[in-house]
């Protein structure tokens, strides 16, 4: 089966549509003007018949003609523009006609009791004709039928048929040529989009479609090509960074396990030598372990693949059983933890999704504040739904920092704090999941005073 271009089936399509409206105007045209030929006929015969009723006799017995009238010469001769009149009595029987009828008669109906005007025939030839009772005091006397050849019509007829029927076919196939070369030009710019989007490849990410000069549905389109190619080119790019710091991050604790499990077995040790440097191994491997479950998680959220579980959810014991999960290391720094949240809030959310965010925010503002140092946790209701605060006096976030703080991997100041454990994807985590919940996180840090995160909640 052949395929037709989008040109041609534009054209195409053009053509067929025109067509049906062209066939549609000519028709009218045509009836038109035959309506029009008719109508000088048909007013010919009124002025004929006009002046018939003015010479005619009328009595209860019938009705006469002055025979004056017969010898006009349209009534005599069969030339130019002649007309052909017919008397017929109450009974239908013929008893005077035009001397240019001859012998012939014009055909006649006597069912119409009112003027009526109709197409016939005379002695083969096409003619218009008029048949008019002849009343005398509402009784029908006779019938008047005036005729009037058609043959200069029929020609008239005939000759716009054939020029249109000529000019349909030819009209149609200019129009095909000329839109396609139309629409040929008008879609060039989607020609050089695909010349365009055939040299973009995963190695060439960079390359953009230009946009068109006018700001039209091809500007549009290529506008939102040029957008996904951009969100193309992030997260391929993310996913470059991401595979780069995973290896990294996964690397250091292996090498570190080897590196012990060698150190090991060189020479015989004490049992308490081996349960130290075992410890220190579970250590590391529990460091895999919550590696590999955090990029899972982000992974599955990055795919969105993550089944929202909606339900009608009790702030205050969300953010209890995050304080709880961090209860050992809030004890081990000496935190003074406070809540400010009524008991009575709900919010519609996925309570286990929240809970991961509420996790990691806390672990984050204990794991970053000094010992002895206070944790504040808050939840309040404005004129567009609550607002919960995370906020501590630890260490803060640098100025240069802020920005990247949600970057999978990224951990600020790290040589500063290198007692702290951390990958870096805690908050990429909590972003992701943020805008999955569609809550609005907003984070003002300073150096050395502390950090206050706020969940905004629709």
């Amino acid at each position: 089966m052949s395929v037709i271009s989008f040109k041609n089936r534009i054209a195409l399509y053009f053509s067929i549509t025109t067509a049906v409206l062209v066939l549609l105007v000519f028709a009218v045209i045509f009836f038109i003007v035959k309506a029009g030929v008719y109508k000088d006929i048909d007013n010919d015969l009124q002025t004929e018949i006009d002046d018939l009723f003015t010479e005619i006799s009328i009595t209860a017995k019938g009705f006469s003609v002055d025979q004056d009238e017969w010898h006009e010469k349209e009534h005599n001769t069969l030339g130019i523009n002649p007309i052909f009149i017919q008397f017929v009595d109450h009974k239908g029987l013929l008893f005077d006609r035009s001397p240019n009828l001859k012998e012939s008669q014009l055909t006649y109906s006597k069912k119409y009791t009112e003027k009526h005007f109709y197409n016939g025939f005379l002695n083969g030839v096409p003619v218009r004709q008029a048949e008019i009772p002849v009343m005398h005091n509402k009784h029908i006397v006779g019938y008047i039928v005036v005729a009037a050849p058609l043959e200069d019509a029929n020609t008239v007829l005939k000759n716009l048929e054939k020029v249109l029927f000529i000019a349909y076919p030819l009209l149609l196939l200019v129009l095909f040529v000329v839109t396609r070369l139309v629409v040929g030009k008008s879609i060039q710019p989607v020609n050089t989009i695909i010349e365009t989007a055939g040299r973009i490849s995963r190695t060439n990410l960079t390359e953009r479609i230009t946009y068109p000069a006018n700001r039209d549905e091809l500007y549009t389109l290529s506008e939102t090509i040029n957008n996904l190619l951009d969100r193309i080119e992030s997260a391929v790019l993310r996913e470059k960074q991401f595979t780069s710091y995973a290896s990294h991050e996964l690397r250091t604790p292996l090498a570190v396990v080897k590196g012990t499990l060698e150190v090991l077995i060189r020479k015989p040790r004490s049992q308490e030598e081996f349960i130290d440097k075992i410890k220190s191994c579970i250590a590391e491997v529990d460091r895999i372990n919550l590696l590999v479950d955090q990029l899972l998680l982000l992974a599955r959220f990055e795919s969105q693949k993550e089944a929202l579980r909606v339900e009608n959810t009790e702030i205050n014991t969300v953010v209890l059983d995050a304080i709880a999960r961090n209860a050992l290391l809030i004890k081990e720094k000496s935190l003074r933890i406070s809540t400010d949240i009524a008991d009575d809030i709900h919010i519609l959310t996925d309570a286990y999704l929240l809970s991961i965010v509420l996790e990691n925010l806390i672990n984050n503002a204990v794991k970053y504040t000094n010992s002895g140092g206070q944790l504040a946790i808050s939840c309040i209701r404005n004129e567009t739904g609550f607002v919960l605060t995370v906020q501590d006096n630890g260490i803060g976030i640098a100025n240069a920092d802020q920005d990247k703080i949600f970057s999978s991997f990224f951990r600020s100041r790290p040589e500063e704090h290198m007692a702290t454990k951390g990958s870096g994807l805690g908050l990429s985590i909590v972003k992701r999941i943020c805008d999955i919940l569609e809550i609005t996180i907003f984070i003002e840090s300073k150096l050395n005073q502390g950090t206050v995160v706020k969940l905004i909640f629709k």
